[in-house]
């Protein structure tokens, strides 16, 4: 090692930062809330949201409202007991204003204040606070309404009584914050979003009002959700369109702290819809609480098959995989000091809530089946086709994958492929057609853009098995063309196209083939999604005319704002209705081009909801299907039929 390393003496104890308070919020908000975007937005409420949960969890609050105000500002109300207003003794300061300003500051530490909690690193509210343009603290306790008010973090003045209580007025508290602009790309909160979180908590804590209220909207739109049959319920909701085997199946036990609560029950579907949450907040990526459920399920219907004589002794038994096909499961655990992967909490860890519950669904799961001999049998058999149909996959996936899609001889026919081969660098369009995908091959750039035309509508996959799947050509030939395998199989390593772009005609038919692929993308490659990877082309809707003016419109609105800003001259409007209508190079400066292109990222916020849509869209029952059309027919323009 060098003695005297260049640019030490510039770099001495003056140059290391020590951020007070919340400016390391600030300066790195995607430590605390996970990054700056429509996600993070949406995590700001997530998390005031749970300190109103964790009220009702201590069974001191039963009714949690959240108000889209006109301003945009969020307000979080709650019955509870109020956050304290005292001096804290630890700050000299009020106990409010330590737990808004100071980071790992709040009642969840120990001291009885609650046993569970959501909020474990007591970041939540403090970071909130930080990210805020306003924040205010409206708490109503000890007969008196007390409030503070913040700007981007920081106290403005004290903490004033601002009048006393009114008769039969709940204590509780009401947070208000307006996201600081300077910090989220988007400050524009979705209804719909909000509103699916809020749903999953009032199935998640029973007894409990949970109402969303959007003021921006005129009339205003509000929603309500009390569910006393918890889990249960949250199953039951999920399987509505679904053909089901049996009835939900519950298993509830308390075992050293730890609450577990369990639902779960089978239909004609053939993925796995699994969720799991801890202290009502959603785990995407699982951990020990998924892990102890699904070694129960598979240890339980394996011995039930084995003693009920539907599988021979010396025969294997059924995998994880056949005793999963077709569940719909919740599993919710609350447990006292939760150890998550990060602040984000996308993983619990605790390794003894693996036991709690394994050995509450084992136990409620084991005495079901034999209290329900016929329906133990349907689920027996069901998972034996499972079985069956797995091993047909298998050797149906070797045939597709049985080389490496590296290999120009494992890549399909009809790839135009690219001349890269840096995957950060190359992007695969999927082409509705031979007649558009002719038009992509010559108006891409050959260097980096990579063309697979389709023929026809893909394989429904929301009513196949994998094994069918895999024998349809156009399936095939996206495996093949995306190197990365699937269902089981996947490894991203493989991936050829840093970008897959789904591009279809702006009619009916194109959009039928775009929500096919994203179903075969959402059930059989979600880290192509999760990563990233997957996006849907915008090709325009117009072509305004007018003199020697051309201008494409991506939107109606976008029309209507041409059209006026050419003073009353005569406008002549081609509407596009499919990609064969464009040129080489119009599809190039419209679609293809990344100067002047937009794409569409395909993300999935909630997979809850996702599951729904799909299963509804492209299942097997009509019913929901035809109430999702007449519900939302009146909002669709200009469909070309």
């Amino acid at each position: 090692m060098a003695k005297n390393p260049q640019g030490a003496a510039t770099y001495t104890a003056d140059n290391i930062q020590v951020l007070e308070g919340l400016e390391a919020v600030r300066r790195r908000p995607g430590m605390y809330i996970g990054g700056t975007d429509i996600k993070a937005l949406h995590h700001m409420v997530y998390e005031v949201v749970d300190n109103a949960v964790d009220e009702a969890m201590a069974g001191a609050c039963d009714r949690i409202e959240v108000i889209l105000e006109a301003d945009n500002a969020v307000s979080v109300q709650d019955n509870g007991r109020g956050i304290p207003v005292g001096t804290h003794e630890g700050t000299g300061r009020s106990a409010l204003e330590t737990v808004m300003t100071k980071l790992h500051a709040g009642g969840k530490f120990g001291g009885g204040g609650y046993k569970v909690s959501g909020g474990l690193h007591g970041v939540g509210v403090s970071a909130v606070n930080a990210l805020s343009r306003v924040l205010i603290a409206d708490i109503a306790r000890d007969g008196f309404l007390h409030r503070q008010r913040y700007e981007r973090g920081i106290p403005i003045g004290e903490v004033e009584t601002i009048r006393p209580m009114e008769p039969g007025e709940s204590s509780g508290s009401r947070i208000t914050f307006h996201a600081d602009g300077d910090i989220f790309d988007d400050t524009d909160y979705q209804f719909d979003v909000l509103l699916q979180r809020l749903r999953e908590m009032a199935f998640l804590t029973r007894g409990v009002t949970v109402v969303l209220i959007d003021e921006r909207v005129t009339p205003h739109r509000e929603r309500s959700f009390y569910f006393d049959g918890g889990v249960r319920s949250f199953v039951r909701y999920l399987n509505r369109g679904r053909q089901v085997v049996h009835a939900v199946v519950h298993a509830e036990r308390e075992l050293e702290g730890t609450q577990v609560e369990v639902a779960w029950q089978y239909t004609d579907s053939f993925v796995d819809n699994t969720y799991s949450f801890a202290n009502t907040i959603i785990t995407p990526d699982g951990g020990v609480h998924l892990t102890g459920f699904r070694s129960a399920l598979t240890r339980v219907i394996n011995d039930y098959a084995r003693k009920a004589n539907l599988i021979k002794e010396n025969e294997d038994g059924l995998s994880g995989d056949d005793t999963r096909e077709g569940i719909t499961a919740i599993i919710s655990v609350k447990v006292p000091d939760p150890q998550f992967e990060s602040q984000t909490k996308v993983k619990l860890l605790n390794a003894e809530v693996r036991g709690h519950v394994d050995s509450a669904v084992a136990d409620a799961f084991g005495q079901w089946l034999e209290e329900n001999p016929r329906d133990a049998r349907a689920i027996v058999e069901k998972c034996l086709t499972a079985s069956r149909a797995r091993q047909a996959a298998r050797h149906a996936r070797d045939l597709v994958i049985r080389k490496s899609a590296l290999e120009s001889s494992a890549l399909p026919g009809k790839l135009a492929d690219c001349a890269t081969r840096d995957s950060t660098k190359s992007e695969l369009y999927i082409v509705e057609g031979d007649s558009a995908g002719g038009t992509a091959k010559q108006g891409r750039d050959r260097h980096f853009q990579a063309i697979l035309p389709l023929r026809g509508k893909i394989l429904n996959v929301e009513k196949a098995r994998i094994d069918k799947i895999l024998r349809n050509n156009e399936i095939r030939a996206l495996v093949q063309a995306l190197g990365i395998g699937i269902g089981d199989d996947i490894d991203m390593e493989g991936l050829r196209y840093g970008r897959n772009i789904i591009m279809t005609d702006a009619d009916v038919d194109g959009s039928h083939i775009r929500t096919l692929l994203l179903t075969f993308f959402y059930r059989f490659m979600p880290p192509l999604i999760e990563g990233g990877h997957l996006y849907i082309a915008q090709p325009p809707l117009y072509l305004v005319k007018a003199g020697k003016l051309r201008e494409y419109a991506y939107s109606e609105a976008q029309k209507d704002a041409i059209v006026a800003g050419l003073g009353g001259r005569d406008a002549g409007i081609q509407r596009y209705k499919g990609l064969g209508e464009m040129n080489a190079s119009q599809l190039w400066d419209t679609t293809m081009d990344p100067a002047n292109r937009r794409l569409l990222k395909v993300t999935v916020e909630d997979a809850a909801l996702a599951d729904r849509t799909f299963e509804m869209l492209m299942g097997t029952e009509v019913p929901p299907r035809r109430r999702f059309i007449q519900t939302h027919a009146s909002a669709v323009r200009n469909l070309d039929v």
